[in-house]
């Protein structure tokens, strides 16, 4: 995938420009736990405001991370997913969570993810 103004050929700068920001990372954690609505995105205990919130999922859907589907529970809206691209994360989300509860004091596993299937 490109991106419209990458800094660098660099992997991890280009990753960056698509993930680098404060939502994006803990909108692909709600969805690898099971997240699938607009509202339960906005439950989260960080609190994103609807506005941050429409706009990350937007950028992640034109980076091509997560799609939309008619939801099966609310008539008439639409539901949230990962793509196969998305579910690339998980190893990083993985090495993230184990990263921070191993060096970073006070934290913890509050919202337990759904395993792949």
């Amino acid at each position: 995938m490109k991106t419209p103004e990458a800094r660098s050929p660099c992997p991890i700068s280009r990753s960056l420009d698509i993930l680098g920001d404060r939502w994006s990372l803990l909108v692909i954690r709600d969805l690898f736990c099971g997240r699938d609505h607009f509202k339960d995105f906005l439950a989260s205990p960080e609190k994103i405001a609807t506005n941050t919130l429409s706009d990350r999922l937007d950028r992640l859907q034109k980076a091509g991370l997560v799609d939309t589907y008619p939801s099966e529970r609310f008539q008439g809206r639409k539901a949230y997913r990962l793509t196969p691209m998305g579910e690339g994360l998980r190893p990083m989300m993985d090495a993230m969570v184990s990263w921070g509860l191993e060096h970073i004091q006070g934290t913890k596993v509050g919202i337990q993810p759904k395993t792949p299937n």
